[in-house]
């Protein structure tokens, strides 16, 4: 059985609410009328409730949504898991992304891959980046370089899988073609249609198998006595674009 212990971070939940603490003694969280006291908590097993609190360990997707640091918009998990399914991915993989910003999609691509690269070319996004993993401890198995990957030196057909986050993709095609591994999968997150439309223009015969899709995600009340859709939804968040890696017979 495993406990709670100091300096922790709790998934906690109250009614509907949802709240990511790192477990302090001396300190307590206070929702309503109700008050629980981390003392109380420390040394108890996973799962446990306390009053009208449930605490469990939180997922990756509770660390990217209610405790990673933000200086950009993220990736949302719904789209984030799904790309490193896309990918291909697994722990042999090396994949490569550049537009770090926050580092939600770096997080997610981490916990599958057996390496990843990752470039942001803004230091604030960066430094804000380092400081997400370090806080909630994420696998050491990611490089981060504070550089434009148009300007990296980066070994050829050394990826298996490459993810682009930047506004402006195009400049990047013929690098990122170079540094894939031939059939290797590259992904786009884009978020207007007039992107997409350039993008699918510009992948010529560089790339082909080419899809483009979107994700949408509505959460549901789970109260027996009032099921139904919750009064908001994460809809359209962005286009995603996936190619594959053409190599001239």
């Amino acid at each position: 059985m495993s406990y709670f212990e100091e300096g922790q971070f709790a998934l906690i939940r109250y009614e509907d609410k949802k709240f990511l603490k790192k477990l302090q003694r001396g300190h307590s969280l206070n929702v309503r009328k109700d008050v629980l006291k981390f003392d109380e908590v420390i040394g108890k097993p996973h799962g446990v409730k306390i009053g009208k609190f449930e605490l469990f360990p939180p997922t990756l997707e509770d660390i990217i949504l209610l405790g990673f640091e933000r200086r950009t918009q993220i990736i949302y998990p719904k789209d984030a898991f799904y790309i490193a399914h896309k990918l291909n991915l697994n722990q042999r993989s090396r994949v490569l992304e550049f537009g770090t910003g926050s580092g939600a999609l770096c997080a997610v691509l981490a916990s599958v891959a057996g390496e990843v690269w990752t470039y942001e070319r803004s230091e604030e996004f960066y430094k804000t980046a380092l400081r997400n993993f370090k806080r909630f401890k994420i696998e050491g198995n990611v490089k981060f370089h504070n550089e434009d990957f148009l300007n990296a030196d980066v070994p050829e057909n050394y990826f298996d899988a490459v993810f682009v986050d930047v506004r402006e993709p195009l400049p990047y095609l013929k690098k990122v073609h170079g540094v894939l591994k031939p059939g290797g999968v590259v992904g786009f997150l884009l978020p207007t249609a007039n992107q997409v439309i350039q993008l699918l223009e510009a992948l010529g015969e560089l790339f082909g198998g080419t899809e483009v899709l979107e994700i949408l995600q509505r959460h549901y009340k789970t109260l027996p006595e009032r099921f139904r859709p919750e009064d908001q939804m994460v809809a359209h968040t962005a286009y995603l674009t996936f190619a594959r890696k053409l190599t001239p017979s």
